[in-house]
């Protein structure tokens, strides 16, 4: 995945590669209670070496880390809130002070979904835990942190605390990313913080509408992220970003995280441009959470239209300026000079034509020159926009006002 995101999208601007949670499990997929875990003296998780093979002989993920940065690239991991069970069993020493797991661990308080850890005290002892992690992360040459279970169902708001203050102690500079969401708008101030990102919803899958809620209702489909977005719109602060969730492009597998069974995308060509083109007019962090070698041509451009990208890293002022049922516009100002990004989505499930005069867009009455950064072609000059999209197809466009 390195390698090839070394070849076709570093030069577009993606830089981190993240290992997924349960990089210290020897045996995944095993049922709770028997779970093996590899952990180290002082009750740190570490890389299994049968499937972290450099991990060997103590090194950690140095290794794997520094060949992720002589690629260009950084290197991140997602791990749970709280301290090993295994380490509060064996009141293992806390490394870099004078207290012990047990001190430290809050045994009543656990992720609801996961068996591996308990929670940590609001204390100095709780803390001692989290800055031998961030040191031992540090250590490794790690780039990024994802931590879960702790931004919503339950919000840890002491956890984050610590955890954000154990990174900005540690030896270098680590991203933080909060999960699971939706993180509460309430609370937005306090992660802005801590953490450089933090979901606004649920885990993000490759569905358009709801799921039943029989089945997996917590999965977020596209739709619903419409309204997520639109609530943390208002949201702007440099280096702090609300995030979407992964891109759910291309190859699925070898083990999707939603337990289904490995797959192309089940999202129509149509509902991935609308994706992208939501994420990028939010500015939400962009991650890709395919297989990055099954990508295939159609996979590959949706990733790397600079034109598109530029609408995510480079505007400000964001936000809807239009939502109905089945109608979504969002505008933005571009950083590189004069003009709009204007995004027309139809929600609806038949193809729709859609007009609107400009000052509509809240943009200043004015013939504009509208370019289409999707097909990367110059549209001519509009007294107003007229778009046909098909069930659940979008538009990107700069437009600039004509003298």
């Amino acid at each position: 995945n390195a390698d090839w995101m070394a070849q076709h999208l570093k030069q577009f601007g993606w830089q981190y590669v993240v290992i997924d949670e349960g990089w210290y499990v020897q045996n995944p997929g095993a049922k709770p209670g028997e779970v093996k875990f590899a952990i180290d003296e002082t009750g740190r998780y570490i890389p299994v070496v049968n499937r972290f093979p450099s991990a060997e002989h103590g090194a950690g993920l140095k290794p794997l880390a520094d060949y992720i940065h002589s690629l260009g690239l950084k290197l991140g991991i997602h791990i749970l809130r709280g301290i090993p069970r295994e380490a509060v069993a064996k009141n293992l020493p806390i490394a870099g002070s004078l207290y012990r797991a047990a001190e430290a661990a809050n045994t009543g308080d656990a992720c609801a979904w996961s068996t591996y850890n308990y929670g940590l005290k609001k204390s100095p002892k709780g803390q001692a835990y989290y800055d031998s992690i961030a040191a031992l992360y540090a250590s490794w040459g790690v780039d990024f942190v994802k931590a879960d279970c702790i931004s919503d169902h339950p919000y840890k708001g002491d956890e984050i605390r610590m955890l954000g203050l154990a990174l900005q102690k540690a030896a270098r500079p680590m991203v933080l990313s909060l999960s699971p969401g939706p993180t509460s708008l309430q609370k937005a101030n306090e992660v802005a913080k801590y953490a450089e990102m933090w979901r606004i919803s649920d885990d993000f899958w490759d569905h358009w509408a709801p799921l039943p809620e029989k089945e997996k209702a917590w999965s977020q489909g596209v739709l619903a992220q419409f309204g997520w977005t639109a609530k943390w719109a208002s949201f702007q602060q440099p280096g702090k970003w609300p995030d979407a969730d992964m891109l759910p492009l291309g190859r699925i597998g070898p083990h999707p995280g939603d337990g289904g069974e490995p797959r192309n995308t089940r999202l129509t060509r149509d509902e991935q441009v609308t994706m992208m083109t939501l994420w990028c007019i939010f500015r939400s962090p962009l991650m890709m959470g395919g297989d990055l070698p099954s990508s295939d041509e159609w996979t590959t451009k949706l990733l790397t239209n600079p034109e598109v990208l530029a609408v995510d890293q480079h505007s400000t002022n964001h936000r809807p300026v239009i939502s109905t049922d089945s109608t979504v516009v969002w505008t933005a100002k571009p950083d590189d000079g004069p003009g709009y990004y204007v995004a027309v989505f139809n929600l609806a499930d038949k193809e729709q034509t859609l007009t609107y005069d400009w000052t509509k867009l809240d943009l200043p009455k004015s013939t504009y020159a509208v370019r289409d950064l999707w097909d990367s072609k110059n549209l001519g000059d509009e007294a107003e926009l007229t778009v046909t999209l098909r069930s659940h197809a979008s538009a990107l466009y700069r437009v600039t006002g004509k003298p």
